[in-house]
């Protein structure tokens, strides 16, 4: 195994993270830091995140019935689901995918499968999934939706279908649910082995770490046994309540980026010497076809702009790349840059 990098991007234009690049207007931030005094950080936060747990219902539109579990950002959901697995279980997903299903699984000991996606369209490839559901009965399987880092929305028929036939819980990861007119989270009430995970970070509050877990009560109640007390921090709860409060200038930025993704993904597909495919995400991957993605990262990073190189995860992602939408002057610097950098 190896630690999961996070790239140094001091003095960069830093395209590589998925992060929301606007920050907060200042009437905003003023009221912001008013509601801070009220903070009591002397004392231990709500173990139950309650106020937080109904807004977060209310911007997201969980259904009554379905419960919620909160987690230090997705990663600790992660961790909290597969730390509930009997020792030899099997976790399932496709791949290329989020790097932490593996990475956690393999760190607490589980069997790990990977089922490769279609290399043309990085869609699932279903007769590889049912062969593996049917060989390897896997406790846990994640989808994620939109997918990291290939930016493409699975087949909800094929979702639906694999719902069916898993032995065990399905995840749908919408960690970038913001950017894409689609979710599961309406069909929980129809499928009692679906969770649907979700994040705040991609909407614009990623230093605050906070994720959440929706799904049937049987199951949560179990994953509330392996979390650690206390996992969200009280000014963790109190900004992210009082974000989605007066959230309507995260939608907004939500809906530039959305647009902005339009205009590179279209400045790219003009570009013969590489090939963009189409996301639901705020980032967007393509592939090199002349130069070596190695060549054109480094020339980026000397030119001011950090992105993402995935090619030396190989497989499917050979001489592909990945950048984050940034605010309109840094996609422009980074197309300014790629363009260089492809004519090296």
């Amino acid at each position: 195994m190896s630690a999961y990098h996070v790239a140094d991007a001091a003095n960069l234009i830093k395209l590589d993270a998925m992060e929301n690049p606007y920050n907060w207007p200042e009437e905003i931030q003023q009221d912001w830091l008013e509601s801070l005094k009220s903070c009591p950080i002397n004392r231990y936060p709500d173990p139950e995140a309650k106020e937080l747990a109904a807004s977060l219902r209310r911007a997201n539109a969980i259904p009554d019935t379905a419960s919620l579990l909160l987690g230090n950002g997705s990663d600790e959901i992660i961790q909290i689901l597969m730390m509930a697995l009997t020792s030899g279980s099997t976790v399932l997903a496709p791949e290329p995918g989020f790097v932490m299903y593996k990475q956690v699984a393999l760190s607490l000991g589980l069997a790990y499968r990977g089922v490769s996606l279609l290399a043309d369209n990085f869609e699932l490839d279903m007769p590889a999934m049912r062969l593996a559901i049917a060989q390897t009965q896997p406790a846990l399987i994640f989808l994620a939706y939109p997918n990291n880092p290939t930016g493409n929305l699975f087949d909800a028929e094929a979702i639906k279908e694999i719902l069916a036939i898993a032995p065990g819980l399905v995840v749908v990861d919408e960690a970038y649910a913001p950017f894409a007119d689609a979710s599961f989270i309406e069909q929980l009430e129809h499928y009692p082995n679906l969770l649907v995970m979700r994040t705040v970070s991609k909407l614009g509050l990623a230093g605050l770490r906070l994720g959440f877990l929706a799904g049937a009560a049987a199951v949560l109640d179990q994953l509330h046994k392996v979390r650690l007390p206390y996992n969200i921090n009280s000014l963790t709860q109190l900004t992210v309540g009082f974000a989605l409060d007066h959230g309507d200038f995260l939608w907004q930025q939500t809906r530039t980026l959305r647009e902005e993704r339009g205009k590179v993904l279209q400045a790219l597909q003009t570009m013969p010497e590489i090939l963009a495919y189409p996301s639901a995400a705020n980032f967007i991957l393509f592939r090199t076809l002349n130069t070596p993605a190695n060549e054109v990262f480094a020339s980026l990073k000397s030119q001011g702009v950090l992105i993402k190189n995935l090619s030396p995860q190989a497989g499917l992602l050979v001489n592909c790349l990945r950048v984050t939408i940034g605010k309109p002057e840094e996609n422009q610097a980074f197309l300014k840059a790629l363009t260089h950098a492809l004519k090296c």
